[in-house]
């Protein structure tokens, strides 16, 4: 039976109601028998009495184990306080903020910035299946745009929740990941625009309230669309319901929209002085709420955000023209309006507010002042001016306000969709609804009622929705389909929208000319009260009326509702506003006409269009507006796959990670999570797919059940036998589907299973190590016992030797001697031994001391040389960078000289022209005053006076400032005097410091000679620490040896001195002696009555063994002394046979270079075939015109042959020689198997002399076969010579039949004629200009790299061009030389380019490319490339140009080549890494599935190939491999494949961030696993020492990380220790997210997790979480020399380079 029918048995978990915390576990103390009464146990260890129902007894609680799911479908009991804390374990332990609930995304709102929105986030969601990950919004949208991708069909997702929940982050960050995922190809930016809505929509329709800082007062539907690429090409936004109230009123604590509050800090920059602002404080609609200000927000800055985001919808007028409108509104809300007397008011005409809004908006003052307070009414007879009161004034005054900003702000949406329009074909689209949950408060008026009326809407489209799904998988899993009750809010929609329905009577009730809020609840009360039951009156009030909405009783104020849904404003206020400059065409309905300075009427559509009434009196009002924009919402999004974010608020208070019970609660109930929930556990919530039902429960199965090969067949047997109610599970097509609590049940016989195993395991290893135990304890008593009854035998002996001594006195005497007599030898022997072995511990512990103090000094010495280098360096640097300093400083003073002396210049010019000015007005007055003497009668004195006067305080004027300036000279100058000086004295001061420096830097380079030398000496003496190990153990081989010769030799002695006794013994009187003996001598005998006598007479029988034993021991001594000297004569032996080997690798060389020698003459064949064939045609005419040529040539030929004849011999001379080598090692070899033969000989000998000399054999048979391998090798060696002999003699042989086919050819004229040796090349290739670009096509761009790069050496291509660059060079042809170079350059970019996503054609180029370079280098003529040139490699060096430039081009398209390279490893690996290093067990059997959820089952996608750890290895094989064959550098080899180890490394690190399930012991365990199979496939591949290994030093941290125990304080400290490449944000995730298992794991506390962060924030490391995936490693092109000689290099004919010509 399973747990689920008994809810009420002893020890099983509960959830009871709690006033508090909503919800409190206990625990049932005493099974429940049908009483009224419930004992429990709860969790503070009190008793409790529980009152329950028969029928209905307390929830039970999931098992740990299924506690804190992504999914809470996940859960096997699915009720509220299941759900609930869920939640609380997720959020407030393990800091996750969504969780899944079915096909909802559950969202908390966190109060706080976390990591985990970067586009590294973004890129590890995309591509993923949903279940796959952690809950988060990227899985939603990816899930949406996966959708509609695949299937054609438009998406919406749909963000709802209270205010302050963080609805509209949720909504950004959709957006933002559907802009970064489909980014086009095009320059539109379309992205960039769809983004940038947001803040625009956020500063004019968000503000502060008292719930959320950053508040939306509006609903927004927006569409983004998508082409047939699935990339952004527009969007488009609708809004719903904007609260247009708050512009002219805000409660308290609350702000108006941010766009004001953002004016109103930037108003005094110059752009924005013509609006004439001041402060917030200073106007009524900015100042109601109180605080103007937001905690921690900048409004200046924001404003600068804002105008940014302008920019991409219109022109700075255009954003102009908004602000004055805002402030406009600001304005208006300060005009005074003066009460005159009861029934009138005014406003004065010199308002300066009503002045500057009239003067922005281009009114008359005067006709806005008059109509603000009158209105005018027209009859069918008579137009009247009415006067309004104040309070009607005001509410005028407001209305307007009020129409304005609504204008204003639906005008602002339009010009962002004209700017997000697109001129192409919508192919699919995604929405984002953005819109207000349902809301109840305090007070709650008109707007509360249409946001909860839209909210039912939205709540039956998902509850039908839900209720499709669930039918849909019980459809294709074949499950027969049961009817499930959900809840229908039909009803109360009806109440609201139907036929005289609330909606209607409002609308009725607003025609009236003298409607009311009154008369309309009055209406409400009459159709509703006792005639609908989700109606309902306030027992309180009668103002008031309550709706049951599907989430809670909501009660609603009449006040202003009839107000609030007419929205109007007067018509003489319209009209006024159209006369005015900003007025354009009329329009009969007012609040269609857009009335600002933009040029066209802007005309605000509505969702659906609604026939226009005839009579102005019939406008729209704004529920109908609201309906219907609704109507045409709920039609969208039925028409498309919905997806669901409910955004919660965990608590009021706004701090973060506060989980406050009641309030998540009250939005569970209200968001729908509990109806999904109550949907789900109705029929079967819990789904597990076959295998992973056989996985997880393998354990149950017995062995006849796992026999079965079909395992469908094996989960049904199994089911059948452990649930026997067939009603409590389905089998359906692909998954097994289970009611509420069986798969607890299912856990609980499964942890059963595991208990039961552990007790077994225990006993069997406690019941042997008790056997152990017992048996020690046995033989320990055995031996007590048997020492006991020895002891008590001997005493038995004696006792009775005693009694019956007198009877045999003889025998006694003789046994007590020689009892004595083989003490006193052992006391000697056990002497002599001691001593000896104290003298060989003595010097062994003197040479380990030795040693240790060598050891020791040494690694002292290296540590203060290292250190002696670093201050070398250090002082290296500073002089380097006081060297610059002194340099930049000395330009300084020059700079200043130079300064200096054009400042004496311009002095010299400047007095110049003072005393040539001065002169010429001296000229000048002199000439004037000869004028005035002879203009003297014709002009008066006055005028000659002034005429003087004025010329006089001109030149003085002139003189004045010439003083001033020659001042300001002198000045200068005194400064620059100033600066030189001190930057003198600064240079000296240097260069005294410098001398200091180099004085200290030489006494460093001496103290550091010294410490080499020294260094040296005790590397040598180093070496000798091995001899003496050696040494030691040959030492303690021998003494173990001569303990054992001891041994023996006491067992001869006493054998011996036996002897020796018996015959001393027999040759005296014992009678005698017995007469001698006194009564002291006596008392000597021993129990066998033996003489104490005899031992006087053995003492010269012991001096014989004593010189028997040292003749012995000296014998062993030099055996042993002989068998080191064999050992070090084989050692003398095995290097001079290394030494040989070396000679031989010698020959080998030499042998390789003429081979390539003779390959290159044998490829000149065909060549001489073709010659041939030519010169036979010629033959006949030769023969007969000339005869006494042929002669000659016959001496030619005879010629030809004498050399050929001795080339032949050449070669035999070589073979010999080789001969001579091969019998010289086949001697060696002999001689070394006869000293192996002598070494095991003496073996044989030393093991029949010395029983125990085991370690010595071993150790030279490991010798000897270590010497039979070397020859073995020798023997490899000399076979391959001699093949490569025979070879030599093969193309030998066939050189000289075809030299014989030419020996009768004739060459006509002396400048063609047979060489009389082989031909020199020069390294050169010769082509034409003409084909240039055919070498191109032919080298470059038609290349294939298979087939070729194996049977050449490696960059032959590269090797092949810069042979043509030295032609062209030889040539001193810059113009061929400049063409070639580019054209090679731009041949490998083309090829590059056309070929970029082929890895072969990568690796090929890039090598190639680097090859070239480094010839370039190689032969470029520096020194620092020629250190490793051969004498005829530097005489091929490039003599006329320089072609540096050309090698720096040649690096940057390397660089664009390996960075192109690395993109096609990565990308080819990339999908392979998370399911080798994450998902698969390498491990098999120590992991285990999890119950998953909804979202794990309705993956979008079925992954059937499988990737594992070996598919990893084997590409990074088949990436070394292509590398390698290639012939790509080593170092960059290297390079490449620690870039590949760290991306690894990142991306399975960054997955494990964000899978929750993939964070446990078992699976560290199998991490380390795979790591270890990439650390073996580095050291196979000799990379080691890439420094890939420490690329994934992370990952192996977060895998020790997950296995290593976490509980006390060392735990934490050795965390905080051991994972330092790590940050703490990283550190904290792993442990939030470990989930264990099994419940004999057990989770980690948040109080350790605290622990752990205290210990962390000393840490300065970055905040991020995840590792950028997209980083690269610097590149560095190591140069490597080429060692092949051009001129030995040739053409394959494959190539197609026969134009091609070697010089």
């Amino acid at each position: 039976i399973a747990v689920a029918d008994q809810p009420g048995q002893k020890y099983n978990r509960v959830w009871i109601p709690d006033p508090e915390e909503v919800w409190k576990s206990a625990e049932i103390a005493k099974d429940y028998k049908g009483d009224r009464v419930l004992q429990l146990l709860l969790e503070d260890g009190t008793e409790l009495d529980y009152p329950v129902d028969p029928g209905s007894l307390p929830p039970l609680r999931n098992p740990d184990i299924l506690v804190g799911e992504n999914d809470l479908t996940a859960l096997s009991y699915l009720h509220e306080p299941a759900v609930l804390h869920n939640l609380r374990i997720r959020f407030a332990e393990s800091r996750l903020i969504y969780t899944y609930s079915g096909i909802i995304l559950v969202a908390m709102n966190p109060y706080k910035q976390l990591p985990i929105y970067g586009d590294a986030i973004i890129h590890a969601y995309s591509g993923q299946n949903m279940g796959d990950m952690d809950p988060h919004i990227f899985a939603v949208a990816e899930e949406a745009y996966k959708q509609m991708a695949r299937n054609n069909r438009n998406q919406s997702i749909i963000v709802s929740g209270e205010s302050g929940a963080g609805k509209t982050v949720s909504a950004r960050y959709a957006m933002r990941y559907f802009a970064t995922v489909s980014k086009s190809s095009s320059n539109a930016h379309v992205e960039d625009k769809v983004l940038a809505s947001n803040p625009i929509t956020e500063a004019v329709g968000n503000a502060k309230t008292t719930r959320n800082d950053n508040s939306s007062r509006f609903g927004k539907y927006t569409e983004i669309s998508f082409d047939e690429r699935n990339q952004i090409i527009g969007a488009n936004m609708r809004t719903y319901l904007l609260e247009k109230s708050r512009v002219v009123f805000q409660s308290e604590n609350e702000r108006n929209y941010h766009i004001f509050y953002q004016l109103c800090a930037s108003a005094r920059q110059s752009e924005f002085r013509h609006l004439k602002l001041g402060s917030a404080e200073e106007f009524n609609y900015t100042r109601m709420g109180g605080n103007t200000v937001i905690e921690g927000v900048n409004d200046r800055a924001d404003m600068v955000e804002t105008r940014k985001t302008f920019t991409l919808l219109g022109k700075e007028d255009f954003q102009m023209d908004i602000f004055k409108i805002l402030a406009a509104i600001l304005h208006l809300g300060n005009v005074q309006i003066a009460a005159v007397g009861n029934e009138r008011s005014s406003v004065g005409e010199g308002d300066g507010h009503l002045m500057v809004f009239c003067e922005l908006l281009g009114l008359e003052c005067s006709k806005v002042a008059q109509w603000l307070c009158n209105r005018k009414i027209v009859t069918s007879s008579e137009t009247v001016v009415k006067p309004m009161t104040r309070p009607q004034a005001i509410n005028a005054r407001d209305a307007l306000a009020k129409k304005i900003y609504a204008h204003l702000f639906n005008f602002i949406v339009e010009r962002i969709n004209q700017a997000l329009q697109f001129s192409g074909k919508q192919h699919t689209f995604i929405g984002v609804l953005d819109i207000y949950g349902f809301e109840t408060f305090d007070v709650n008026s008109f707007e509360q009622f249409c946001i909860n009326y839209a909210n039912e809407k939205l709540q039956q489209q998902f509850n039908l929705h839900v209720f499709k799904l669930e039918q849909e998988e019980y459809m294709r899993e074949d499950i027969p389909w049961a009817l499930i009750d959900f809840y229908d809010n039909q009803p109360v929609i009806d109440l609201i929208e139907s036929k005289m329905g609330i909606l209607e009577l409002l609308d009725e009730e607003c025609l009236l000319p003298h409607g009311t809020d009154e008369n309309w609840l009055q209406k409400l009360y009459n159709n509703f009260i006792n005639k609908n039951p989700l109606f309902e009156k306030p027992r309180m009030s009668n103002t008031s009326f309550v709706i049951q909405h599907f989430a809670d009783k909501v009660e609603y104020k009449c006040e202003s509702f009839l107000e609030k849904n007419r929205d109007t404003v007067h018509d003489m206020l319209v009209e006024v506003m159209r006369e005015g400059k900003v007025c354009g065409a009329s329009g009969s309905e007012c609040c269609s006409v857009s009335f600002f300075p933009f040029g066209s009427m802007i005309t605000v559509k509505s969702a659906k269009q609604v026939i226009k009434p005839n009579s102005k009196h019939f406008r729209t009002t704004v529920g109908s507006k609201f309906r219907s924009s609704l109507y045409l919402l709920m039609e969208t999004l039925n028409a498309t796959t919905p997806h669901y974010v409910r955004c919660i608020k965990p608590n009021d208070e706004k701090l973060p990670f506060e989980f406050d019970s009641k309030r998540v609660v009250q939005q569970l109930r209200a968001c729908g999570v509990l109806e999904t929930i109550r949907i789900s556990a109705q029929s079967y919530p819990s789904r597990w797919t076959y295998i992973e039902f056989y996985s997880r429960y393998g354990i149950l199965m017995t062995q006849q059940e796992l026999s079965f090969s079909d395992k469908k067949e094996v989960c049904k047997v199994v089911l059948h036998r452990l649930i026997q109610d067939s009603n409590q599970y389905q089998f359906g097509k692909t998954k097994i589907f289970f009611r509420a609590g069986q798969v607890a049940y299912l856990e609980k016989l499964r942890l059963d299973k595991l208990r039961q195993g552990c007790i077994v395991i225990q006993k069997h290893v406690r019941g042997w190590l008790q056997r152990k135990k017992f048996l020690r304890e046995r033989q320990a008593a055995l031996v007590i016992q048997q020492y006991f009854r020895g002891q008590r035998t001997v005493y038995r002996k004696v006792a009775h030797s005693a009694v019956t001594g007198g009877a045999d006195p003889v025998h006694m005497s003789h046994n007590l001697v020689l009892k004595m007599l083989e003490e006193h030898k052992a006391m000697i022997l056990q002497k002599h031994t001691r001593a000896w072995l104290a003298r060989r511990r003595l010097q062994n512990i003197r040479r380990f001391v030795l040693n240790i103090q060598l050891t020791y000094r040494v690694q002292r010495l290296q540590k203060r040389l290292e250190d002696q280098n670093r201050e070398n360096h250090g002082l290296l640097e500073r002089l380097t960078s006081l060297a610059a300093l002194r340099a930049s400083d000395m330009e300084k003073v020059q700079k200043l000289e130079a300064e200096l002396e054009r400042a004496a210049a311009q002095r010299h010019s400047y007095e110049e022209k003072g005393r040539r000015y001065q002169d010429a007005m001296e000229e000048v007055l002199c000439h004037l005053s000869h004028i005035f003497s002879l203009t003297n009668h014709s002009l008066s004195t006055e005028k000659m006076d002034n005429l003087t006067k004025q010329l006089f305080d001109d030149v003085q004027k002139e003189e004045q400032q010439r003083i001033l300036l020659e001042k300001s000279f002198e000045l200068k100058t005194q400064d620059y005097e100033k600066q030189m000086q001190s930057l003198k004295d600064e240079i000296k001061a240097l260069s005294e410091e410098r001398s200091q420096l180099q004085q200290q830097l030489e006494a460093e380079r001496l103290a550091s000679d010294g410490l080499r030398g020294d260094l040296a000496r005790l590397s040598k003496q180093a070496k000798t620490i091995s001899e003496f190990e050696k040494e030691i153990e040959l030492l303690q081989t021998q003494k173990i040896d001569v303990e054992k010769h001891m041994q023996a030799q006491k067992r001869e002695m006493r054998e011996k001195m036996a002897e020796i006794t018996k015959q001393v013994l027999d040759s005296y009187d014992m009678e005698e002696v017995r007469s001698r003996l006194s009564v002291e001598d006596l008392e000597h005998l021993n129990e066998d009555g033996e003489l104490w006598f005899a031992y006087e007479g053995l003492k010269k029988a012991t001096r014989v063994l004593e010189s028997h034993f040292q003749s012995q021991k000296d014998c062993y001594e030099k055996e042993i002394e002989a068998l080191n000297f064999k050992v070090v004569h084989l050692s003398q032996e095995i290097s001079r046979l290394q030494k040989l080997f070396r000679e031989e690798n010698d020959i080998n060389e030499s042998i390789r270079h003429e081979v390539t020698r003779l390959t290159s003459e044998n490829m000149m064949i065909p060549d001489f075939k073709q010659q041939i064939s030519e010169l036979e045609k010629q033959k006949q005419d030769l023969e007969n015109r000339l005869s006494e040529p042929t002669e000659k040539m016959k001496g030619k030929v005879e010629e030809l042959s004498t050399q050929l004849s001795r080339s032949q011999e050449e070669e035999g001379t070589q073979r010999k020689a080789m001969e001579a080598q091969s019998e010289a090692h086949s001697r060696a070899k002999e001689r070394l198997t006869d000293k192996i033969q002598e070494l095991q000989e003496a073996s044989e000998h030393l093991k029949k002399q010395i029983e125990t000399e085991g370690e010595v054999k071993s150790t030279f048979q490991l010798e000897a076969s270590r010497l039979t391998l070397e020859n073995r090798d020798l023997e490899e060696e000399l076979d391959m010579k001699d093949r490569m002999i025979k070879k030599l003699q093969d193309q030998v042989k066939t050189l000289t039949k075809t030299i014989e086919k030419g020996q009768h050819v004739y060459l006509p004229s002396s400048d063609v004629r047979l060489s009389s040796g082989p031909k020199e090349y020069l390294g050169m290739l010769e082509y034409r200009r003409e084909d240039e670009a055919k070498l191109i096509q032919n080298l470059i761009l038609d290349l294939k790299p298979r087939g070729v790069v194996v049977n050449m050496i490696p960059g032959l291509p590269a090797h092949i061009l810069f042979m043509c660059v030295r032609y062209a060079d030889s040539l001193n042809d810059a113009d061929m030389l400049k063409s070639l170079m580019n054209s090679a350059i731009n041949g490998i970019k083309q090829v590059v380019k056309d070929h970029s996503e082929d890895f072969e054609m990568l690796s090929f180029w890039l090598s190639n490319t680097c090859h070239f370079l480094n010839c370039l280098k190689q032969y470029s003529g520096e020194e620092e490339f020629m250190k490793h040139n051969s004498l005829q490699q530097n005489k091929n060096c490039l003599n006329n140009f320089d072609l540096s430039e050309y090698r720096q081009i040649l690096s940057d398209v390397a660089i664009r080549i390996y960075h192109q390279f690395i993109i096609i490893m990565e990308n080819n690996i990339q999908p392979m890494i998370v399911p080798g290093l994450l998902e698969y067990e390498s491990l098999q059997g120590i992991s285990g599935l999890k119950p998953t959820g909804f979202r794990k089952r309705s993956s979008s996608i079925d992954d059937t190939d499988a990737y594992t750890m070996t598919s990893v290895l084997q590409q990074l094989s088949y990436f070394y491999s292509t590398m390698c064959q290639n012939g790509l550098d080593p170092e960059l080899v290297r390079q490449a494949v620690k870039q590949l180890f760290f991306l690894i490394g990142a991306v399975t690190l960054n997955s494990l961030f964000l899978r929750k399930d993939m964070c446990s012991c078992r699976k560290g365990m199998q991490i380390r696993c795979n790591i270890s199979y990439l650390e073996e496939w580095l050291k196979d591949k000799n990379l080691i020492n890439s420094l890939a290994k420490e690329t994934l030093e992370p990952l192996s941290q977060a895998a020790w990380l997950l296995q290593v125990k976490k509980t006390t304080d060392s735990d934490a400290e050795e965390i905080y220790e051991r994972c330092s490449s790590l940050s703490a944000v990283q550190i904290i995730k792993i442990l939030n997210s470990y989930t264990p298992i099994d419940d004999f794991e057990k989770r980690v506390t948040p109080s350790f997790v605290r622990k752990v962060q205290a210990l962390l924030n000393n840490r300065g490391d970055s905040s991020q979480l995840m590792l950028d995936t997209k980083y690269l490693f610097q590149v560095t092109f190591p140069f490597t020399a080429s060692p092949h000689a051009l001129e030995m290099i040739q053409i394959p004919s494959s190539f197609k380079l026969g134009f091609l010509n070697r010089l």
